[in-house]
């Protein structure tokens, strides 16, 4: 008989246990590891049946076991300490508040009071599953170091009914999804409420009339705040229910309400909890990929509304206080919805009071060469409502450049104002605690932090006992793959009597490589398979065998992805190497935590430059894996030649199959002739190279992928500097951003009378040497403009063969004279300082002490 309604009846704890009820809900536990030890020790089977949540585990106790657990006075106050530390970590100073005081005291720009992160998914534990890959998993990462760090961050997001699928795989192979149900109640998490106990709601409108509501739940990272939008409320219709059902699922229309919830949503998610809790409005919005950029019109209206603004005045308030970070390296990754389903949300009966339906479009319309105008572009929308914006590797920050240049019309791809963070990764959460704890106890905090302690010659972890951690981490990872192996091939029908093989499945003393992410064709999971003779072959090896545990979810709608799985599932059943290869359905945090720490060399071999940056060999880094990866994302920037091995890439070789093979050859080549041979070289039983490398990447590379460094980075570059663009516009009656509106609009106006009448250069002889003193001479036409409002520039460097300045240098030009008519001249003296071809250009470009740069409005005059 199946229930008419579903709820959850919440355990009652004895008052002398009341504190788990915190414990449990703040979601700290999820990488400390005296918390999670807590929970353990109340009923170890229980606690790894139910996957280490402790929400379900203290919902399953009974009456007689709480009774127990309270008169056990060891117990209780282990309870009192680990509440008293977690009140000690939500209240006490850190990194940012010293920060703050540093800055007060060298007359620096204050740190932001408070900075909004919006995102699609947040990846944070496996018993909060709202993640489907690493764009949740770094959102995790990010929220949960901002705590670390004591930074002003609250999170913002949507609370998806069945989070991201559950994989497994059918008889022949194939994946199969399911979509099990989430009780919030059954959550860390706590819903806002009203002061009568209501539960509270936002509300956005929808075409026809209709309305879509929603409540906010909130969980608690460490002091970080994240809340969830959940649109399964009673107040809506049942397809408004169902518009936070699953994670990335649904039609087009579907996915845009997800993101007008999620956005404006959000906005009004982030008002509501302040007027309830009292948190500061923040200063800094962040964008974490396009899918939140509705943001922006939210508070476009916010200001409109309560502040009487212009769209244009509140445009620039709302810009000033943005920050954008593109994710995806190739645009059919980004979300674009057609013109016309954006014209039905935001126009006619459904429109906003002060914007017009053309201003929204505006905003993501592709409207530039080679764009489609039919289109409306949530990652241009990003870029266009954003002060600042940013890639997440360097690599990644120039791909970027290349793929929105059109944006910016007349600069360089260089100039682009894309600029770049690299992704770090949460290392408590990463880090294996007996791997931690070997680190706690043979080194200092500072030479954890900074790595030094993996070069100590007194006192250190010397190779024995380092080969000893690192076989007992690849021999939990056998038993554990063995498992999952046994279930999967159960759920795939197939009898005990059928399974005697898996208890041989892989063995903790052979070199192991670990390949797990999502499934997108670029990320060429079956490239291993490219020459399955010879993989067959390093596989069975008498003398160097390998072993390759893979995982890794396909979108269901993905086709090519789904059938790339089958591919790897099927050569994985052979008789022959299933003992040596398998593949782990349900990817996840849980699987992830025992995965990396397992595998000796993490595997990595996307199609150069399609990788953003890519986290997961940053985290097998962390526990003394060595990478082997193509140089794409963060590897392209921290290898180093000692720290793994970087795969030859066959770049420019147009024809696909072909370039698939070259670059498989040479992963096979590395693979035989250098990885396995490092491996297994032992001297006195130790294989001492291969141990040489381990050290060199936790002491030069651990430091270096840290998500605190990645957090500190945003805030310094980004968050910052973005936060003082806002105040630079807020205030009484926003005059800063009215008067920049108005300003934006005059450049815009008079630009076409803007330009370059005439060059001069004085100083050049026939034979132009180093030292020699130049003089350049720019007579210019600025038609309703006055020299205050723009730059006249010099840009010069060494020249090619076809005249191209490839990389240059900028210099400012003076104001030399006034004429009649708008005409001025500018000049300035240059020193030559290298030899070679070298030339110069000038152009003008807009000035203004708010803008971000001189791209900012993407005007410029040349010659």
């Amino acid at each position: 008989m199946r229930a008419i309604r579903r709820f959850t009846v919440r355990t009652v704890l004895p008052e002398a246990l009341g504190a788990l009820d915190d414990l449990a809900l703040n979601l700290r536990w999820a990488w400390h590891a005296p918390t999670r030890d807590l929970f353990s020790s109340i009923d170890p089977d229980r606690w790894e049946a139910f996957h280490g949540d402790p929400i379900r585990l203290l919902g399953s106790l009974s009456p007689e076991r709480l009774a127990e657990l309270a008169a056990d006075a060891g117990f209780v106050e282990r309870v009192r300490a680990l509440a008293a530390d977690l009140d000690t970590y939500r209240s006490e100073d850190r990194w940012y508040q010293a920060e703050g005081r540093r800055r007060e005291q060298a007359g620096e720009p204050a740190l932001p009071a408070a900075v909004a992160y919006f995102s699609a998914e947040f990846g944070i534990a496996a018993a909060l599953p709202q993640y489907s890959g690493g764009l949740g998993i770094l959102a995790g990462d990010h929220l949960k170091s901002a705590s670390d760090l004591a930074a002003p961050i609250v999170g913002v997001g949507l609370l998806y009914g069945a989070g991201y699928f559950r994989q497994s795989l059918t008889r022949d192979g194939w994946q199969h999804e399911t979509y099990p149900v989430l009780d919030p109640d059954n959550l860390p998490l706590t819903l806002l409420r009203e002061d009568d106990g209501t539960p509270s709601r936002i509300s956005l409108p929808l075409p026809g009339g209709r309305s879509l509501h929603a409540q906010v739940w909130r969980a608690d990272v460490g002091r970080v705040p994240l809340l969830l939008l959940d649109s399964n409320v009673p107040d809506n219709d049942d397809a408004a229910r169902k518009v936070t059902d699953r994670l990335y699922g649904g039609t087009s229309e579907h996915r845009l309400q997800q993101e007008l919830l999620l956005g404006m949503g959000g906005v009004k998610a982030l008002r509501l909890h302040s007027r309830l809790t009292g948190a500061p409005t923040p200063e800094v919005y962040h964008c974490n990929e396009g899918h939140a950029g509705f943001l922006g019109v939210e508070r476009v209206h916010e200001l409109i509304e309560a502040e009487g603004l212009t769209f244009p005045a509140a445009l620039e308030a709302v810009r000033a206080g943005t920050v954008f970070t593109t994710h995806t390296p190739v645009p059919a990754g980004i979300d674009r919805f057609g013109a016309d389903l954006i014209a039905e949300y935001f126009g006619g009966g459904n429109s906003i009071p002060g914007i017009d339906v053309g201003d929204v479009l505006a905003l993501g319309r592709e409207d530039y060469d080679g764009g489609d105008p039919t289109v409306f572009n949530m990652a241009v929308m990003g870029l266009r409502l954003a002060k600042r914006a940013n890639g997440v590797a360097k690599l990644h920050g120039q791909v970027s450049r290349s793929m929105f240049h059109q944006l910016w019309p007349g600069f360089d791809v260089g100039e682009v104002p894309i600029t770049s963070v690299t992704n770090g990764v949460h290392s408590p959460t990463w880090i294996d605690p007996l791997f931690a704890g070997a680190q706690a106890e043979y080194f200092t905090a500072d030479e954890i932090e900074s790595g030094s302690g993996w070069y100590k010659q007194d006192g250190g972890i010397d190779n024995a006992t380092l080969w000893e951690l690192r076989r007992q981490l690849r021999e939990r990872l056998v038993h554990n793959a063995r498992s999952r192996v046994r279930k999967s091939w159960t759920q795939r029908g197939a009898s005990a009597a059928e399974l005697g093989w898996v208890d041989g499945v892989l063995d903790p003393d052979v070199l192991t490589i670990g390949f797990a992410r999502r499934v997108p064709t670029y990320k060429r999971l079956t490239l291993m398979l490219r020459d399955e003779d010879r993989l067959r072959a390093l596989l069975t090896d008498p003398d160097r065998p390998v072993q390759i545990l893979v995982a890794g979810k396909s979108h269901p709608a993905d086709e090519q992805g789904v059938r790339l799985i089958q591919k790897l599932v099927q050569f994985a059943d052979s008789e022959d190497v299933r003992h040596r290869i398998v593949f782990l359905p349900n990817y996840d945090i849980e699987m992830a935590q025992t995965l990396y720490p397992g595998c000796d060399v993490w595997l990595n071999n996307p199609l150069r430059p399609l990788e953003a940056c890519g986290t997961s060999g940053m985290k097998a880094a962390l526990n003394g894996a060595l990478n082997l990866s193509v140089l794409d994302g963060w590897w392209d920037e921290m290898y180093d030649g000692q720290n793994g091995w970087a795969i030859p890439t066959a770049d420019g070789v147009d024809d696909p199959e072909h370039r698939d093979d070259l670059e498989a050859s040479a992963l096979y080549d590395l693979l035989e002739n250098t990885v396995a041979p490092r491996f297994y070289d032992r001297t006195d039983g130790l294989p001492v190279h291969w141990l040489e490398n381990v050290r060199h990447t936790l002491a030069t590379l651990g430091p270096k992928v840290q998500a605190t460094r990645m957090v500190r980075d945003y805030i310094t570059e980004l968050y910052t500097p973005t936060a003082q663009s806002y105040r630079n516009v807020d205030g009484p009656g926003y005059t800063g951003a009215i008067e920049l509106a108005d300003w934006k609009a005059k450049v815009h106006a008079a630009w076409p009378s803007v330009r370059v009448d005439h060059v001069e250069s004085e100083g050049l002889h026939e034979a132009v040497k180093v030292g020699d003193h130049v003089t350049i001479k720019a007579f210019v036409s600025l038609g309703q403009l006055g020299p205050d409002d723009v730059e006249v520039q010099m840009n010069y460097g060494r020249v090619s063969d076809n005249d191209e300045i490839d990389e240059f240098g900028t210099s400012k030009l003076e104001l030399t004279d006034t004429y009649e008519g708008g005409r001025y001249h500018f000049s300035r003296a240059f020193t030559l300082a290298q030899s070679g071809p070298f030339g110069y250009n000038v152009r003008i470009v807009p000035k203004h002490r708010d803008l971000a740069g001189p791209t900012e409005l993407a005007l410029v005059a040349t010659v």
